[in-house]
């Protein structure tokens, strides 16, 4: 299958970049032994189908103290799955970096696992997905703290050039349609009607009213 035309430019234009930030990146393995595949795994894993972020998105929209969170969190998850997954990978089709047995980032990723992914490779969809998620959460929270959001997301990033499954400039990629897309959510999710904010309250008050009424 031929390259098309914005691949082919990404292949070409950034491909001493590519190279150089994966092997900085893989200087990790020759300083920790397979200390640190097993937890690139596991921090890349957490990105897979989005489904764990989307598990916690839902949980946090469960509680009323942190629902404004998992509200922004959820649709910052849908704008950046509908933006990568049905638009910018499918146009875009850049293969992965294992895909050329001959090339640079194959002996790296057989080191690492041999990890093999179905779909396109830019952008990075766990990356889009982790900063989604991540970024309302860094908005919107106590800033002395959420910032620690962002670490996750830039570990997942982090993973996926580990893993040789991503050029880094497909995680750039995600970072940008993540940040974005969690940006879009934020804003959403503040301009949302207040009852969305109050229906677990009004069903707590009826219930004591009830009670009370029951009491009497």
């Amino acid at each position: 299958m031929p390259l098309t035309a914005t691949a082919l430019w990404l292949n070409t234009a950034f491909s001493g970049f590519d190279q150089a930030v994966t092997s900085s990146i893989h200087h990790l393995y020759e300083l920790a032994g397979s200390v640190m595949t097993p937890f690139m795994e596991l921090i890349s894993l957490m990105g897979k189908g989005g489904i764990f972020l989307i598990l916690l998105s839902l949980c946090l929209i469960l509680f009323h103290k942190t629902r404004r969170f998992g509200t922004a969190m959820l649709l910052g998850l849908a704008i950046g799955a509908l933006a990568v997954n049905l638009i910018l990978k499918v146009v875009i089709a850049r293969p992965r970096p294992y895909a050329d047995i001959q090339g640079f980032f194959y002996p790296l990723w057989v080191l690492m696992g041999q990890h093999m992914e179905s779909d396109m490779s830019f952008p990075s969809g766990h990356t889009n997905a982790a900063f989604a998620a991540m970024v309302p959460l860094f908005l919107l929270g106590d800033k002395r703290k959420s910032w620690l959001a962002l670490v996750f997301a830039v570990l997942m990033g982090i993973s996926r050039i580990y893993l040789v499954v991503h050029y880094p400039t497909d995680v750039i990629g995600g970072l940008i349609t993540g940040t974005i897309a969690g940006m879009i959510g934020t804003l959403i999710a503040i301009n949302l009607p207040s009852p969305w904010y109050r229906w677990d309250l009004k069903k707590r008050k009826d219930k004591e009213t009830s009670c009370s009424d029951l009491a009497s």
